[in-house]
Parts: C-alpha cells; sequence; structure tokens
C-alpha cells in the first residue's frame, strides 16, 4: 500500500481524466506568519484578479491539468458555525476556481447518513489515492498513496455522496 510518495504536481501531471479531493476536518494548522493569514484577519486579502499576490505552483499545476482536459474537483464537508480556519479557506477559495477546479461545500448537518473516510484524500483517475494524515489539531503528519481497487472505488463513492449533496462555491454562504 504505502511507497515513495511523488510531488503533488507529478501525480496530477499523470492525471488523463480526473483529479478529486476530500476534505473533511474543520481545522487545518497554519502557521501564524503566512501572510495570506494575516492579510485575510486584517480585511486585506489580495483580489483574485491581482494574480501575481497569490498565484504558485500549485495554481500552475491546477490550470494545466485543466487545459489538458482534466476535470479537478474539490467537496468540503464544514460543521457550521464554521471555525476560523473554515472561514479563511472560504475567503481563499476564488483563487482555486480561478486555476480551474469545481468546488463544492456541504454542511456536516446535510452530510447525515453518508459514509465518509476518516481522511481527506486526492484521488486520480479513479484508481490512485493520496491519503492525507493529520494530527488532532490540524498538523499535517505525512501522506500516503494507495492503489488499492477497493479502496479506490470506496473513495470514489464517499466523494461522489458529498458531491452531490454539496453546494457550488458561489453559492455556499458560511452565515
Amino acid at each position: 500500500m504505502s511507497r515513495p510518495l511523488p510531488p503533488f504536481a507529478e501525480l496530477l501531471a499523470q492525471c488523463s481524466t480526473s483529479a478529486v479531493h476530500l476534505e473533511t476536518r474543520d481545522v487545518y494548522a497554519v502557521d501564524e506568519e503566512d501572510q495570506d493569514l494575516k492579510a485575510w484577519r486584517a480585511g486585506g486579502l489580495a483580489s483574485v484578479e491581482d494574480r501575481s499576490a497569490w498565484w504558485g505552483p500549485f495554481h500552475d499545476s491546477v490550470a494545466d491539468a485543466v487545459d489538458r482536459g482534466v476535470t479537478v474537483q474539490r467537496a468540503r464537508a464544514v460543521s457550521l458555525p464554521a471555525t476560523e480556519y473554515i472561514r479563511f479557506e472560504h475567503a481563499c477559495t476564488p483563487r482555486n476556481v480561478e486555476a480551474g477546479e469545481d468546488v463544492r461545500w456541504l454542511s456536516r448537518d446535510l452530510a447525515l447518513g453518508l459514509l465518509l473516510p476518516a481522511h481527506d484524500f486526492w484521488l486520480f483517475d479513479g484508481r490512485l489515492i493520496r491519503w492525507h494524515h493529520f494530527a488532532g489539531d490540524g498538523t499535517h503528519l505525512r501522506d500516503e498513496l494507495d492503489d488499492r481497487l477497493g479502496f479506490a472505488e470506496q473513495a470514489a463513492a464517499a466523494f461522489a455522496a458529498v458531491w452531490d449533496r454539496a453546494v457550488p462555491h458561489a453559492e455556499f454562504m458560511l452565515d
């Protein structure tokens, strides 16, 4: 199951059809010195139109994949009222959308009855999972690759279930 982990950009570059990301945590650790977080807290997050202020290698990778015809989707299951981190993430999401991701949000209340994995993941072409392991405080511990077909099918089903109930970013209100 576990094998050497290529960089995310390489995994996305190898995609031919789809890359989907399921996020289910309400807190992800972020460096208190992060410039975007500081700007957001001060009410001055750079506008999505000012690409020079925020566009980076991740956005290049997503845009390149979308330009090749890869569908890139992200679904977030979140608790409401939202944590500070989720409010920050929501404010930054137009950047993901600008890069070409389709992003949807699902209030945890509307996720009742769904069987969701214990870990966030990326699923590439419906066959390769990049599981994310986090500590309770949201600190990223490690990632691992998993190409077991049964697990990939379960991850795809979990993502699809969230996606079907989720609300597009532009329509999702945190309050």
